[in-house]
């Protein structure tokens, strides 16, 4: 079997992570990125069942970003990992989730990543 790297790049979310209440209540914007080290059969045939769905990727990260809250990045990114090593022939994930706009003032931004 051959490895692939598949990659979902800048996927936007709204949700509702942080320590301070006005977080929690107001939400903000969160970019995803994710690589997932996939396993391939040595001659693809041009179907989905030889690769990863990336729409079950990105309707894993919608749903855990939208719908589940989490104090810290590191909580939310290690979720999100976890859910996409639960897809098929994913064998391998990194995880970057950016906080677009954290209460830090100005225009700063917060990231973490997970490999996995």
């Amino acid at each position: 079997m051959s490895r692939t790297r598949v990659f979902l790049e800048g996927l936007s979310f709204r949700g509702r992570h942080g320590v301070l209440p006005e977080e929690r209540k107001l939400g903000g914007q969160f970019r995803v990125d994710i690589e997932m080290d996939i396993e391939r059969t040595p001659r693809p045939r041009d179907r989905l069942s030889d690769t990863v769905d990336y729409r079950a990727a990105w309707n894993r990260a919608r749903d855990i970003v939208e719908r589940r809250r989490f104090k810290t990045l590191e909580s939310l990114a290690d979720a999100l990992a976890d859910a996409i090593m639960r897809l098929p022939r994913v064998r391998g994930a990194r995880v970057k989730v950016t906080k677009l706009a954290p209460v830090l003032g100005g225009e700063a931004r917060s990231a973490v990543e997970v490999t996995r």
